[in-house]
């Protein structure tokens, strides 16, 4: 099977994601160390982008709308700040009740899970109660460019 991470993304429920990930990852000479940090990694983010699109209401870490789930979002969320960014909007947009901190206007939005982000971001020691604080560690923010350059290669 050989769909690229845009195609996948676009056309594929969270699981058929993950499937394909893990199947990727045995087929490759990664280390251990990635093959394990890689998929609930990217069950984080995906928790969060999938319903954003299910909804139509995909945007990027500066708020401007998107209308498609590509790659390149994909890539521009995995990075530990972004994400992180993603969190408190999303946090925040539920307790609202609305989108917030984006270019949309007065759109329906539905409360989105964040279970899975919040554990995932917990677990890399991000602070999840102040957000304006950088406290997580340089070596995670390198594991975490390290897993973005591992996904790219599976997907090449």
């Amino acid at each position: 099977m050989n769909d690229n991470l845009s195609n996948l993304l676009q056309n594929s429920s969270l699981e058929e994601i993950l499937q394909n990930i893990d199947d990727k990852l045995k087929k490759s000479d990664e280390a251990d160390f990635w093959k394990e940090k890689i998929l609930p990694f990217c069950e984080a983010i995906l928790s969060v982008l999938l319903p954003l699109k299910k909804q139509n209401l995909l945007f990027t870490p500066e708020g401007e709308i998107v209308t498609l789930i590509d790659s390149q979002l994909f890539y521009r969320w995995s990075d530990l700040v972004c994400l992180k960014t993603l969190a408190f909007i999303i946090q925040q947009s539920n307790e609202q009740n609305k989108l917030i901190r984006t270019d949309y206007k007065n759109v329906k939005y539905q409360i989105i899970d964040l279970e899975k982000l919040g554990v995932y971001l917990s677990s890399n020691k991000i602070n999840l109660v102040d957000e304006d604080s950088l406290d997580f560690p340089l070596s995670i923010y390198n594991i975490h460019q390290g897993m973005i350059t591992v996904i790219k290669n599976l997907f090449k």
